[in-house]
């Protein structure tokens, strides 16, 4: 097992019923930004008594991602309704509605606008003397 699937399952195991995360956001919030599709194949490889919820877990668009065994997504259809999350008529799920939105843990750093907004303009200034600004 990869030293990076504990953090995706753990992250997963904190999706509360009723509500769906997407490959890429469980990847964001387990440190590995862009990193969707090793979440993917961390849940593909879940062991089985370890008890994860992955029917959590959609694609971007709030669809099921069709598997090589095509039952899972009837599996993971029906789990997700009787969890109360809805499908619209394209059988997708309204993220704005259903997608989990965790909260900062209290204490958590977290870079203010300022200091972010420094940064950046610290960059632009750094790329400007070395003929890479912007014109």
């Amino acid at each position: 097992m990869p030293s990076t699937w504990p953090r995706i399952y753990a992250i997963v195991a904190r999706i509360p019923r009723g509500r769906v995360a997407t490959y890429g956001q469980v990847a964001l919030l387990a440190g590995l930004p862009r990193a969707a599709r090793q979440v993917g194949y961390a849940l593909a490889a879940l062991p089985a008594d370890l008890p994860v919820p992955w029917q959590r877990v959609v694609n971007a668009r709030g669809e099921i991602s069709l598997r090589a065994a095509s039952h899972h997504e009837v599996v993971q259809r029906e789990l997700l309704r009787r969890e109360g999350v809805g499908f619209d008529e394209q059988g997708r799920i309204p993220l704005g509605r259903f997608q989990w939105r965790p909260t900062p843990k209290l204490g958590a750093r977290r870079s203010s606008s300022r200091s972010a907004s420094r940064r950046s303009g610290a960059r632009r200034r750094r790329r400007a003397v070395r003929g890479r600004g912007r014109r």
